[in-house]
């Protein structure tokens, strides 16, 4: 079936829809703007920059990073951490952050078979951001980290 959420992996023609996302100020508090974090992603072999579009247009964006610099947020060296999401302002309230989440799993299994978890940090703060992870699947096993700016639930997708 169709989906008007998509996942798929950044693309050099998403940069200029990518550069041009708006996030309010309470968001950008949590999370990274594309244009912020996209040059390092593409830099850095251990992380690949994926997009979610809605009918077909870039409306969201993440990371997933991989390797040794992942160590403070999970011991499974078959784990890859997702972080820098966001969803554009302009496509919010539609549910594409929650229909992109529930696609992880096979999205994961057919561009990184073996991995068996992803993880992310989520700000203690952030009950928006938490209720989509949760809804998706991820669940939180009680471990908090420090933050750049406080706490962070540590949230953990099985991929079995």
């Amino acid at each position: 079936m169709y989906s008007k959420v998509n996942l798929r992996m950044y693309l050099p023609s998403d940069e200029e829809l990518l550069e041009r996302f708006e996030l309010p100020e309470e968001q950008v508090l949590y999370s990274a703007l594309p244009k912020d974090v996209l040059a390092e992603a593409i830099q850095d072999n251990c992380r690949y920059a994926v997009v979610i579009t809605y009918e077909e247009i870039p409306a969201g964006f993440f990371i997933l990073h991989e390797g040794p610099d992942i160590g403070e947020f999970t011991a499974n060296p078959d784990a890859m951490l997702l972080r820098s999401f966001s969803i554009d302002y302009r496509y919010q309230g539609q549910g594409i952050a929650k229909m992109a989440m529930v696609q992880l799993p096979e999205f994961m299994k057919s561009r990184f078979p073996g991995r068996t978890e992803v993880v992310l940090a989520v700000n203690k703060r952030n009950k928006a951001a938490q209720a989509v992870y949760l809804a998706a699947g991820f669940q939180d096993k009680g471990r908090l980290i420090e933050g750049p700016i406080g706490p962070q639930h540590i949230y953990h997708l099985a991929l079995d």
